[in-house]
């Protein structure tokens, strides 16, 4: 939860799948996913890391990881580029880092990317 002590001032990595990329992305994404956090992947950053979450949508599909502080710029930065490289993503395809305050606060149904990798 966005209200949890440990989430409250965090953010997320957002990877956003159409629903062409369920069929071919979205379970090797998630498990790789899992793996980084099981692994602790993001090497000293790794407790900045929260935890993650997956949710099937029917326009297209998300996957998360959830940082623990959005204000430590080299931490988040670090494991956006970890987590990109081990996803596999193209590094034509960027991948955006969101605070949970402007998503709580959104007004429209995006919200701005404080980082994008």
């Amino acid at each position: 939860m966005w209200e949890d002590d440990r989430n409250k001032q965090g953010g997320r990595w957002l990877v956003t799948l159409s629903k062409q990329q369920r069929r071919s992305d979205l379970d090797r994404f998630w498990l790789e996913t899992l793996l980084c956090l099981i692994g602790e992947a993001f090497d000293d950053y790794s407790d900045e890391v929260c935890g993650a979450v997956v949710s099937v949508r029917t326009k297209g599909d998300k996957i998360a990881v959830w940082t623990s502080d959005y204000e430590n710029k080299e931490a988040i930065t670090h494991i956006g580029r970890v987590y990109k490289e081990r996803l596999g993503v193209p590094q034509k395809m960027s991948i955006g880092y969101q605070s949970h305050a402007d998503t709580a606060t959104k007004s429209g149904s995006t919200t701005k990317n404080k980082f994008v990798i």
